[in-house]
C-alpha cells in the first residue's frame, strides 16, 4: 500500500459531504443538472455582493505592481486593522491588529490554531453533532477528540461536557450558527459554559480555550448570534467570509483572540509561525485587499429564510421530524428509519442528495444543505415526499 494506513482509514471513513457531491455530479451528467437536486454541500448558490465585484474591478485596474506580491506571515497590516476596527465596533470590546491573524479560510484558521496549542494526546472536546472535519484538525496535531453529546434540540449539554473536563483538555470547539443543525447557542448557554470552563481552568491550573468557529454568524433568523467574548477571555475566534458572501472558494478568513487572553504574545507568534510551517503560508493577497472594503456587506438572510420555510413546512407536512434552524443554511431531521444512511439511499433514488448524520456524528438523523435555488427546492419536494412513504412501507 502506497498511502499512509492512517490516510487510508481516513479516506475509507471520510466525508460523505464529498461523497454526495461527486454523486450528484455524476448523476447531474445524466439526468441533466436541473434534474438533480443537490442538497449535499455548503456551496452558495447565490452571487456574492455587487460591493465585492467592483472592489475586485477597481483593485485590477489600478495595475500595482505590488498587488500579488508576498505579505508579512500574519497577513497584510492594513487588513489585520480593518478586521480588528470591525470587531472592537460589532463585540463592544478594544481589539488591536495585533488580535487578529488573516488565515486560509476558517479551516486554514481552526489548523493554525490547533497546531499553536495542542501538545501530543491531549484532548478537544466537540459537542455532537458537529463538523466532521474536527476530527481531522484535531488529530492532525497530535490531539484527541473526545465528542460529547447536545441535548435532543441540540443545545449545550452543560453537564455533559463537564463530565468529559479532565486534566488532559485544552480547548472545546464550538461552532454557532451550527452545521450541521443550524442551532444557535443562546447567551444563557455560551455564559454557563464561560462559568464552566473558567471553574475548571482554575482547577487545572492553566487555560481551557473556548475555540469558537463561526463561518455561518452572518446567518442568523433570530437577531443577533451572541459573543463568546463577553463571556469568557479565554476564547479564540476563527472565521470565514466564505459563507455570507458566497464567496467559499476564495478561502479566505481570519482567526482573532480575545484582547485579554492569556499569553496573547505568544499564541498570536505560534498562529503566524503556523500558517507558514502547514503550508498555507498567507491567504490569497488579492482577498486580502478586498476584505476591508467587504466587512459591512450584509448576507442575504430573507432569500435564506425563506428557503428554510418553503423546506421546513413542506417537510414537515409530510411527516418528517426536524427543529427548524436558527441559522446557517442546513437541515437536520430525524430519519424515517433507523439507518440514515439506507434513507439517504432512498432520497438518491429519487435524484435528492443529502448527507447522512452519521457522518457528523449525529446517526439517526440526515443533513439538507439548502443553498439552492428556491426552485430546485420546490421541484424537489415531490420526492421528499415518496421517500417518506417509501421508507415507511
Amino acid at each position: 500500500m502506497g498511502t499512509a494506513k492512517k490516510i487510508a482509514h481516513y479516506t475509507e471513513k471520510s466525508s460523505w459531504i464529498r461523497k454526495m457531491f461527486e454523486q450528484g455530479e455524476k448523476l447531474k451528467k445524466v439526468y441533466g443538472e436541473e434534474n438533480v437536486f443537490d442538497f449535499s454541500l455548503g456551496n452558495p448558490d447565490l452571487a456574492p455582493p455587487a460591493k465585492f465585484n467592483e472592489i475586485l474591478v477597481q483593485l485590477m485596474e489600478e495595475k500595482r505592481s505590488d498587488l500579488h506580491r508576498y505579505m508579512p506571515n500574519a497577513g497584510f497590516w492594513e487588513t489585520r486593522k480593518a478586521v480588528s476596527k470591525f470587531l472592537t465596533e460589532e463585540r463592544g470590546i478594544g481589539f488591536a491588529p495585533e488580535d487578529v491573524i488573516i488565515a486560509v479560510g476558517a479551516g486554514g484558521g481552526l489548523n493554525i490554531v490547533l497546531k499553536s496549542i495542542l501538545d501530543p494526546g491531549e484532548e478537544v472536546i466537540i459537542p455532537s453533532p458537529y463538523f466532521v472535519e474536527y476530527d481531522f484538525y484535531i488529530d492532525n496535531h497530535g490531539g484527541i477528540a473526545k465528542k460529547v453529546k447536545t441535548k435532543e434540540d441540540f443545545s449545550l449539554d452543560l453537564d455533559s461536557i463537564a463530565d468529559a473536563i479532565n486534566s488532559n483538555t485544552k480547548a472545546i470547539i464550538i461552532n454557532s450558527p451550527n452545521n450541521p443543525t443550524g442551532r444557535i447557542y443562546k447567551a444563557q448557554e455560551l455564559k454557563e459554559l464561560g462559568n464552566l470552563l473558567m471553574y475548571y481552568s482554575q482547577k487545572i491550573g492553566r487555560p481551557i480555550y473556548l475555540i469558537s468557529d463561526e463561518p455561518y454568524r452572518n446567518i442568523s433568523y433570530t437577531g443577533d448570534v451572541p459573543d463568546i467574548f463577553a463571556f469568557y477571555k479565554e476564547s479564540i475566534l476563527v472565521t470565514s467570509f466564505s459563507k455570507h458572501l458566497s464567496i467559499p472558494g476564495e478561502r479566505i478568513g481570519y482567526v482573532a483572540v480575545h484582547p485579554e487572553i492569556q499569553d496573547k504574545i505568544q499564541l498570536i507568534a505560534a498562529f503566524t509561525l503556523c500558517n507558514r510551517i502547514l503550508g498555507y503560508v498567507n491567504a490569497p493577497a488579492l482577498m486580502q485587499r478586498v476584505i476591508p472594503y467587504v466587512l459591512r456587506e450584509p448576507a442575504p438572510v430573507k432569500e435564506y429564510k425563506k428557503r428554510r420555510d418553503l423546506l421546513c413546512s413542506a417537510l414537515s407536512s409530510f411527516g418528517y421530524e426536524l427543529i427548524w434552524p436558527d441559522g446557517a443554511f442546513y437541515i437536520f431531521p430525524k430519519s424515517p428509519i433507523e439507518d440514515d444512511k439506507m434513507f439517504v439511499q432512498i432520497l438518491q433514488e429519487e435524484r435528492i442528495l443529502t448527507v447522512p448524520g452519521s457522518g457528523f456524528g449525529g446517526p439517526g438523523h440526515f443533513r439538507i444543505a439548502y443553498c439552492i435555488s428556491e426552485s430546485l427546492i420546490e421541484r424537489s419536494l415531490d420526492g421528499f415526499k415518496k421517500a417518506i412513504k417509501r421508507a415507511r412501507g
